[in-house]
């Protein structure tokens, strides 16, 4: 590599759902060289091979929904293999769930109470040290659209935010595994393209959930932000580990 020039990493991103994409993290993920790929689910690997990270995205599924989405098992393996192999990884929503569930935790669906819109999330005392959430604030705005809910961490996962509505919000596993229920890819215009006639239904009032996502976008961004950032430092520093020679005697 010449002076001056700078390795532009690659994170595979998997799409779970058609209007669950990645939103504003290709953006933010390029800013700081690291290049985004997105295949859907069906199309997805059973490993990492030849990326520097992993993102799984969201979709109004559970994590062992095989029959209505039969890459499921597939997915589960790569999130598993992900954190065998020490590959960065990043699950959010159904994401979080599917890497919870394939190392051993449990999910329930339609369990608890359900969070639309801007809810707020609260650190724990483990995520003073953790690379992606020590330096956010200890509460902070996020988008939430799930009604199923992580109900026991998998062996050896630490858990590191939580709120009323859903204890687990984000746990890590391994060195650099993590899920979060909330949604850092999705800012306050996503709640724009809701079903308001659904969410009545719900009880629930589309135009309040935006007027208060709207409120809080700044500081839910700037936060978000800063998790993402953390998750690029993480995914830099694990490529350039790798890709270390070992020098044998």
């Amino acid at each position: 590599m010449t002076a001056g020039t700078r390795t532009r990493h690659r994170v595979l991103a998997v799409r779970n759902a058609a209007r669950s994409g990645p939103g504003r993290l290709p953006a933010w993920l390029g800013a700081e060289d690291i290049e985004v790929l997105e295949v859907a689910g069906a199309d997805a690997p059973d490993r990492a091979d030849g990326f520097d990270g992993v993102l799984l995205l969201g979709g109004g599924l559970l994590p062992d929904d095989d029959t209505s989405a039969p890459w499921l098992p597939s997915q589960r393996a790569l999130a598993l293999r992900a954190v065998e192999d020490g590959v960065p990884l990043l699950g959010i929503c159904l994401g979080a769930q599917v890497l919870a569930l394939a190392a051993g935790g449990s999910v329930r669906g339609a369990h608890g109470e359900p969070e639309r819109g801007s809810c707020t999330v609260d650190l724990r005392a483990e995520a003073a040290t953790d690379p992606l959430f020590r330096d956010l604030p200890s509460r902070f705005p996020v988008i939430q659209n799930h009604r199923d809910q992580i109900t026991a961490l998998p062996p050896g996962a630490v858990h590191l935010a939580g709120s009323d509505a859903c204890p687990v919000q984000a746990f890590r596993l391994g060195a650099c595994a993590w899920g979060v229920q909330f949604h850092p890819e999705a800012g306050a215009e996503r709640l724009s393209r809701w079903d308001e006639a659904a969410l009545a239904d719900e009880g629930v009032d589309l135009a309040g959930l935006r007027a208060r996502a709207e409120a809080v976008e700044p500081e839910s961004a700037r936060a978000a932000r800063r998790l993402v950032a953390g998750f690029a430092a993480v995914v830099r520093e694990r490529a350039a580990s790798r890709a270390v020679p070992v020098v044998r005697p």
